[in-house]
């Protein structure tokens, strides 16, 4: 049984302030000394980073296209163990899912699979009564959707705020809690959203605290927490990485424990916490290294995993960090497991946008105008040190990049949607493709990456 107190924060858009308010709400409750665990609706790498750094845990994705909905309470019940409450962070607008899939990967759904009472945070600017009209709409549209509250932000003024109490009265939805029209807390964007923790040092820390203290000033936490303790306990058995590695059976982490390098630091910031679990999982001893400032492997390393991440903010100083690019390259050309996903793709070409990378893989790449981001089915094309050929995953692309060419002579996807195309490398013990998964779905990736590093 899982009994944690649990909200989620939606809203009728993107835009209007989920982040702030999930992040504050994380971290003014860590200051009261809560252990919070954090959560966010779909695939995003980013938004974790700024809740691990208010509430000290790792921040967890839920997401119900890549890994299925029947994994949603199992993942969520494995991240909130042992905490007094569950911020789970949703995605886009309260009832948006992958597209042309219904509720699929929502907000909504999720908040279905957890059981989980919603707050709704509404940008009220520019409305004044029509907010309990958009706020009825919300919670009428999905009966199973239950919101049990209203967080009204960038709020003009005391006359502006009665204006939409008085509204909200009518609707029957407490409001829980109202933000004044400020200046933005510092969270810079660019090309794919917000500058991730890693990059901002102090600076991100600095921001944390100021959602903090402003969604403590007004926000009404104790209401909020009343509300969470509503959320009646689950059934579902925590995700145990592993029993997901093992299949049932501990054979695969006997004997020697091969050492697998992560890539981390600045430039590649995007990993699911899963992932390294289940390699450890899977009998691998993991080790973090940084392409910017190491210029050597970790000793000992057998295999190498390059998550997502900026390496195009990054090239210079990656290009020029030229003993750890031999050292990949040879470890590389010596037929080692190699899994690299998106930024470490481009790592792995021969050049990005002009600078010269690992050339492990006989391609270039570059900065582009053009977003590519969705959904995606794929089937493994080939046998590679992931997958067996005909393999079937869930995954998603977010990049604005462009690989020539973007497939070798053995690809590692054939994709299926939106449209019919191969996609990545499979190249001696390289797998590279810009597609980000997530094994906590196909556990078996990571015990075969650990097997093929043991058998070096």
């Amino acid at each position: 049984m899982v009994s944690a107190p649990r909200l989620v924060i939606a809203a009728p858009a993107s835009g209007s302030g989920k982040t702030t308010v999930a992040t504050g709400l994380m971290a003014a409750f860590a200051a009261r000394g809560l252990a919070v665990s954090p959560h966010k609706v779909g695939p995003d790498y980013i938004d974790p980073g700024y809740h691990s750094l208010a509430t000290g845990r790792p921040g967890r994705n839920l997401d119900a296209y890549m890994c299925g909905p029947e994994l949603i309470a199992p993942l969520f019940a494995h991240g909130s163990a042992g905490c007094d409450l569950a911020v789970v962070e949703g995605v886009m607008g309260l009832y948006d899912g992958a597209s042309g899939q219904g509720e699929l990967a929502s907000t909504a759904q999720v908040a279905k699979l957890l059981r989980a009472p919603v707050v709704l945070v509404v940008d009220a600017s520019s409305q004044s009564r029509s907010v309990a009209a958009l706020v009825h709409g919300f919670a009428s549209w999905d009966p199973e959707v239950r919101i049990g509250g209203v967080i009204l932000n960038k709020v003009a003024s005391d006359r502006h705020e009665a204006l939409l109490r008085d509204a909200l009265d009518e609707s029957g939805l407490p409001v829980l809690g109202v933000l004044r029209r400020a200046p933005q807390v510092a969270t810079p964007s660019r090309h794919l959203g917000l500058v991730p923790v890693a990059e901002r040092g102090a600076e991100a820390v600095e921001a944390v605290r100021a959602m903090g203290e402003r969604v403590r000033a007004g926000c009404d936490l104790d209401a909020l927490m009343a509300l969470a303790r509503t959320a009646p306990a689950l059934t579902d058995a925590p995700w145990e990485p592993a029993y997901a590695s093992a299949r049932g059976s501990y054979d695969a982490v006997r004997g020697p424990r091969p050492v697998v390098a992560v890539a981390g630091g600045a430039a590649f910031t995007f990993a699911y916490a899963e992932h390294a679990e289940l390699l450890t999982a899977a009998g691998a001893e993991v080790v973090t290294f940084d392409p910017l400032r190491d210029e050597k492997l970790p000793t000992g390393t057998a295999g190498i995993v390059i998550g997502g991440g900026f390496p195009e903010v990054y090239a210079p100083e990656l290009s020029a960090n030229r003993p750890l690019r031999r050292a990949v390259t040879e470890l590389a050309r010596s037929g080692a497991p190699l899994a690299a996903e998106c930024a470490g793709l481009l790592y792995l070409a021969r050049e990005l946008d002009g600078k010269p990378m690992c050339g492990v893989l006989d391609a270039e790449a570059r900065m582009s105008e053009r977003l590519t981001l969705g959904y995606r089915q794929a089937v493994a094309v080939s046998d590679s040190v992931l997958a067996v050929a005909g393999t079937r995953m869930r995954g998603h692309e977010f990049h604005r990049t462009v690989l020539e060419p973007g497939a070798g002579a053995t690809p590692a996807w054939g994709l299926h949607q939106p449209e019919r195309r191969v996609e990545g490398y499979v190249e001696r013990g390289a797998h590279a493709s810009y597609l980000h998964t997530h094994w906590a779905a196909s556990p078996e990736v990571a015990q075969r990456f650990v097997a093929h590093c043991r058998a070096r």
